[in-house]
């Protein structure tokens, strides 16, 4: 087996266009290249980090009324301008979207009033 200290040592005595060199005919002998794996792994985790910082609108879906479908109702009324037949129809349609793209605090205040009066709620 090759003496790595040794190996490190020479190396370290290069010039930049010698190392420069050098790096592409390993890539050439081995048959990589010595620049794509991190670029192509960097990239998945900006878009992510992009798509996460973007979302600035929730929706408040309820999955399942729950036991305590007449409290559900009043609250779906308190949340928004519905009549009681509406409100009623909106909640017995679940899984049904009850507010569209609002505010994150907002969405958060709903659900915990919604699951306080005993629905099954997802934020999207």
């Amino acid at each position: 087996m090759a003496d790595l200290e040794k190996i490190v040592e020479e190396i370290s005595k290069l010039s930049l266009l010698e190392a420069s060199d050098l790096v592409k005919m390993l890539e050439d002998k081995l048959g990589v290249s010595a620049a794509a794996p991190v670029a192509m792994a960097a990239m998945p985790m900006a878009a992510a980090a992009e798509m996460e910082e973007e979302k600035t609108e929730f929706d408040v879906v309820i999955k399942e009324i729950g036991p305590k479908k007449i409290e559900v109702i009043k609250t779906v009324r308190q949340l928004i301008a519905l009549g009681l037949k509406e409100a009623k129809d909106l909640v017995d349609s679940a899984p049904s979207t009850v507010l569209e793209a609002v505010a994150k605090g907002a969405a958060e205040d709903a659900k915990s009033r919604l699951e306080a009066a005993g629905a099954v709620i997802e934020i999207k």
